[in-house]
């Protein structure tokens, strides 16, 4: 069982897999930034420098978990949005953390909740001074008005067009993790953006490779079932994306 696993070292090829990518098309799948714009600009400066020494046609894949947790999540969005990733094909998946923000544009009173996964600092991030007490309703009322006015409508429709997956070959790329047995069609939302013991210690096959974020660690894991890739950037400095091309894994880094 320990062959199926294998760490990822930055820029370092990994031995090949059985699953593929379609011909002539080099994928990076990137995860959990959390408002780190530094990392993600170096990230991309890397990605672009790698596609210099390529023909193929890159998709980046973001897999959600833009905002939060600290003070660059404006920035990111914006970096996200202007001309900075062509000429790849830009696809962008929803994470819990964007599905909370969305609930806290519809109800200030999610305000609360949001500020247990760090929306406090996306708050900040906007313009908005999140309030001093958790449960101050009166406060929560003026931040989710202050919000809803410093919220630039080209950001509302970002979070709004998110997607919840994204097929390429032999792989499935998804926010957090699936739910075994389910089919991806059928998979609810919160499968998709909250489930985590259930996949990570599912061990049979799900008929795709499965590329996720939102269980950190220090290294990205790789096996014949999943490929995590998410470091931990907003504790650890380092953003990391999966380079997938033909039959080959590697990684690219970002770093503070």
């Amino acid at each position: 069982m320990a062959l199926l696993t294998k760490l990822f070292s930055a820029r370092k090829k990994l031995r090949s897999s059985v699953a593929r990518v379609p011909d002539e098309m080099i994928l990076y799948a990137v995860c959990d930034i959390h408002g780190r714009d530094d990392l993600l600009r170096d990230l991309i400066a890397n990605i672009v420098e790698d596609l210099d020494l390529t023909a193929a046609k890159p998709v980046l894949l973001f897999l959600g978990d833009y905002i939060d947790r600290s003070f660059g999540s404006k920035a990111v969005i914006d970096f996200l949005l202007s001309d900075a990733l062509a000429p790849s094909e830009p696809r962008f998946l929803k994470e819990n953390h964007e599905a909370t923000r969305l609930d806290f544009l519809r109800d200030g009173d999610a305000g609360p909740q949001w500020t247990q996964y760090g929306g406090a600092d996306t708050l900040r991030a906007y313009g908005v001074n999140p309030p001093n007490k958790m449960f101050d309703q009166p406060a929560w009322k003026t931040a989710h008005e202050q919000f809803a006015t410093k919220l630039p409508l080209a950001h509302l429709q970002f979070f709004e067009a998110l997607e919840l997956y994204a097929h390429y070959g032999d792989y499935c790329f998804v926010r957090a993790d699936l739910r075994p047995g389910v089919p991806i069609d059928q998979q609810v939302d919160n499968d998709l953006l909250w489930s985590r013991d259930e996949f990570l210690n599912h061990n049979r096959p799900f008929g795709h490779v499965v590329v996720h974020g939102h269980s950190a660690s220090l290294e990205p894991s790789h096996s014949n079932i999943r490929i995590g890739v998410d470091t931990g950037a907003y504790i650890t400095g380092r953003l990391t994306a999966a380079r997938l091309e033909a039959d080959r894994v590697s990684t690219r880094t970002g770093n503070a």
